[in-house]
């Protein structure tokens, strides 16, 4: 090889190379900056997700269009069904929709605006840097990526257009043209391929186009790696299943099973649908980059539109490959540490899913104390159980934190910070009420064990002011899941009655003590049980004003 011949091949790699690392940062950045500006929007789009396979799909649909990627909606999913925030069914639908919603991605790379892809970028960067308005920053942001995808594919195009370049890419691509059924599923193999080692099909979709673009591959082609990019972007959620729940896995395998199912019926018929597409292309008079952008959103709605009806099917299929566990799984957080990095403004939902968790486990705990302090034996089940929930506790506030703390290392915008320092402040009044909770049992043993028992009158105070107080957590925690900014109010007042409620049950106890009703130690112990209760009530305050935003 002559060094003329060097350098071309060393031009074409640095331009290729640049242009797709630039047109990935691309994706990356109008991905986060329409996250920033979407956010909220996308969480209450999460959040609606039930069991109505078309309004799941929707949700999948219009969420891939926002962030721009149907691998990290699905890596998403996954992540919801292992924290047991979203069933199968739920799963199924929204991955069905991802798979509309990121064909979006190649209607954008179709627009005749490549050469203006620097320009755009240098005046969106000019308004990212130096204006104020977080919104018009983020929008900015998301303009700087879109600058940035049509000046990375005008690299990467460039770099295949050189004459002698192309001689060698074309003769390349001769081996696995898409003219044969044979040279089809090569093409199909190495748009598989390459899109599991890059794990972006936009990626893979760019590269396609911009050889389109080049005049290296033909349409047919370009057809053929559609069909195998379909098939690799299911790599990313098969990692993110790794080590999750038996339900995230059977998510992440219908992802796969619904791409491989859907190349394989269209084999056959591949030829007819690209004459199709091709007739349609002559009536629209479109350019070979629109074409294959009609390719890539074809095959995915037309499976779409045959898997929807399927799904229970598709299911139970799943339900059959991955079987349940001989033992109760416990959904945890923590495995999704760097997989909702991509995704801050819908990870922050997830987090707060675990924190609604949290209350549930709380109230829970009031309920096996109560039986507890009731009964004149106490359930060494129940006991255990107690203090498993306190355990529990600690290891979901652990995660929640950890967690949080990768998502707010982001560039993420003054919302999603603001919400999560909120729920890292309530995760640790829970874990504190758990706490208190746990000492009131640990009081009430040690009593159990001196053998001694509380007067009656001292038993009906204890369990009145454990009824008030699980009472007053439970009102707090139906306005934490509800997000109800209205609760600190009557948070203020129901905490002074059972303040002064306290008080009063203190004032009668000094006044038995001073009757000598009851010992010394068991004087000790009943404040003690008072105060924890106290410290309690005044968690749950601390959590109302988290709510609504007060410090």
């Amino acid at each position: 090889m002559n060094s003329g011949n060097y350098d071309l091949i060393l031009d074409m790699a640095f331009g290729v190379i640049g242009g797709l690392g630039i047109f990935l940062l691309g994706m990356k950045n109008m991905s986060e900056g329409m996250q920033a500006v979407a956010g909220s929007r996308l969480r209450k789009m999460i959040g609606s997700v039930t069991s109505n396979r078309v309004a799941a799909c929707g949700v999948g649909t219009l969420v891939t269009s926002i962030i721009q990627s149907s691998s990290v909606t699905t890596v998403m999913v996954v992540g919801f069904v292992n924290g047991g925030f979203m069933t199968l069914m739920q799963a199924i639908g929204v991955i069905l929709g991802a798979n509309v919603g990121t064909t979006i991605t190649g209607f954008i790379l179709a627009l005749k605006i490549g050469k203006y892809g620097l320009p755009i970028l240098g005046i969106a960067a000019f308004v990212y840097l130096f204006v104020k308005n977080e919104r018009t920053r983020f929008t900015a942001m998301a303009v700087v990526g879109l600058g940035m995808v049509f000046f990375g594919l005008e690299t990467m195009s460039a770099g295949f257009k050189n004459e002698q370049v192309k001689e060698v890419v074309t003769a390349f691509f001769s081996v696995m043209s898409g003219v044969t059924y044979i040279g089809v599923l090569k093409c199909a193999f190495a748009g598989c391929i390459a899109t599991m080692i890059v794990q972006s099909s936009s990626a893979t979709l760019g590269i396609t186009i911009a050889l389109a673009m080049a005049g290296t591959i033909n349409f047919d082609t370009a057809a053929g790696l559609i069909l195998g990019l379909n098939v690799g972007t299911t790599i990313t959620a098969f990692l993110a299943s790794l080590g999750a729940s038996t339900n995230a896995k059977r998510a992440a395998y219908a992802h796969i099973i619904f791409n491989i199912v859907g190349t394989v019926w269209l084999l056959p018929i591949f030829f007819g649908y690209t004459a199709i597409i091709q007739r349609m292309g002559d009536i629209m008079n479109a350019d070979i980059e629109m074409r294959i952008a009609m390719t890539h959103s074809g095959f995915n709605i037309i499976n779409t539109i045959v898997f929807l009806p399927l799904m229970g099917l598709l299911a139970n299929v799943v339900t059959k490959i991955i079987p349940d566990t001989p033992h109760k799984e416990t959904p945890h957080l923590t495995f999704l540490d760097v997989r909702m990095l991509d995704t801050p403004a819908i990870g922050i939902q997830q987090s707060q899913d675990e924190i609604n968790r949290m209350c549930d486990h709380t109230a829970k705990m009031f309920g096996m104390l109560r039986e507890c302090l009731s009964a004149k034996e106490i359930d060494q089940d129940i006991q255990k159980k107690l203090f498993h929930r306190e355990e529990i506790m600690d290891v979901v506030q652990k995660e929640i934190t950890e967690f949080l703390s990768h998502i707010l290392s982001g560039n993420i915008s003054h919302d999603v910070v603001d919400a999560g320092r909120k729920q890292l402040r309530v995760a640790d009044e829970y874990e504190s009420i758990s706490d208190y909770m746990i000492s009131v049992m640990k009081l009430y043993l040690k009593l159990k064990n001196s053998n001694l028992n509380m007067s009656k009158e001292g038993v009906e105070e204890i369990l009145t002011l454990h009824d008030r107080v699980a009472d007053y957590t439970l009102m707090i925690s139906d306005a934490v899941k509800s997000d109800n900014a209205e609760i600190l109010a009557k948070a203020h007042s129901e905490g002074e009655l059972i303040t002064r409620l306290m008080k009063d049950y203190r004032e009668k106890h000094l006044q038995r003590v001073q009757a000598k009703q009851v010992s010394a130690l068991k004087s000790l112990i009943f404040v003690d049980i008072l105060q924890s209760y106290r410290k309690i009530k005044d968690h749950a305050l601390n959590i109302a004003e988290a709510v609504v935003g007060e410090k």
